[in-house]
């Protein structure tokens, strides 16, 4: 459990520069998660044949895997372009709400009853964003985009950890990415149909920032985060992804200097997702220790 709980914080660490990387890469949403996706594809399924760990897989988990990398891609556009119509700060905040609609999705999708503890906790997470934003609609936009956002992320994590029993991280990655780019490929001409670009072709800063982007923030993290739902729910997971705005925020602040006016209101709001963040991983480790002394 405690392995679990390093690999998942090492994640929200990559996962604090994936804002820094969508402020920083000029190509509009849909292109940069298609290069992120094509990049990250082809890298994974040369090291999978470099550590002879590349399996083909059964053409009906192929699709159900694929499937869910649709919903991550379809998370990635909207989050970047959260980003792209704000900033940073009112992406990754948004991205907060995970925990919220996971505590609301998990229980219909996986016919279980709702935890009164994940509502109350998702409600302080709640209540920290509205303290943060101070009902400030300057970036309704990005906002709504935020918001459709994390309700994707939210989707991808309980549908990753069904389909993802049974397939090394690796594996389920690289099938993820796969799905999720030929998905993306057949709905971005549509795309950009409708939101036309100068160029479809990166520039050399751009491909250099995909290539670490892709390595770091996509292959080492989703690894990292899949390891870590094979011990712990989707919930604990997401609503741990909270943290991620304290890094992404401090970064933005470092490379762009965004919030430099912080308020009361913002410090107060910023406390309460670290604390629900901090009362949840202390009440998983409780449940634990309450069933290991059952068991024993």
């Amino acid at each position: 459990m405690k392995q679990a709980f390093i690999k998942l914080h090492l994640s929200i660490i990559l996962a604090g520069f994936t804002g820094i990387f969508g402020k920083l890469i000029t190509l509009n949403e849909g292109l940069l998660v298609w290069y992120r996706m094509l990049i990250t594809s082809l890298l994974l399924f040369i090291l999978l044949k470099i550590w002879k760990k590349f399996r083909l897989l059964p053409l009906q988990d192929m699709i159900r895997i694929g499937g869910v990398g649709f919903l991550l891609a379809m998370h990635w556009v909207f989050f970047y372009a959260s980003i792209k119509a704000s900033n940073i700060s009112i992406g990754v905040i948004c991205f907060s709400l995970v925990g919220f609609f996971t505590a609301i999705l998990e229980p219909f999708i996986n016919h279980r009853r709702f935890s009164v503890t994940e509502l109350i906790l998702s409600l302080i997470t709640l209540s920290g964003i509205i303290l943060i934003f101070n009902l400030d609609m300057r970036y309704q936009s990005g906002i709504i985009l935020g918001v459709i956002s994390s309700a994707l992320a939210a989707l991808f994590t309980i549908m990753n950890k069904r389909v993802g029993a049974d397939y090394t991280s690796s594996t389920m990655l690289f099938y993820e990415m796969v799905g999720g780019f030929i998905c993306l490929s057949v709905i971005l001409p549509v795309y950009l149909y409708n939101f036309q670009v100068d160029t479809l072709v990166p520039s050399t800063q751009n491909i250099i920032y995909l290539m670490v982007f892709s390595v770091f923030c996509t292959i080492l993290l989703y690894i990292l985060q899949i390891q870590a739902l094979k011990s712990i729910s989707a919930f604990t997971v997401n609503l741990s992804y909270n943290l991620e705005p304290v890094y992404s925020i401090v970064l933005a602040m470092a490379f762009f200097g965004e919030a430099k006016e912080l308020n009361y209101s913002f410090y107060l709001g910023l406390t309460l997702i670290v604390l629900s963040t901090v009362l949840q991983m202390f009440n998983v480790m409780y449940e634990r220790k309450k069933k290991d002394k059952a068991i024993s």
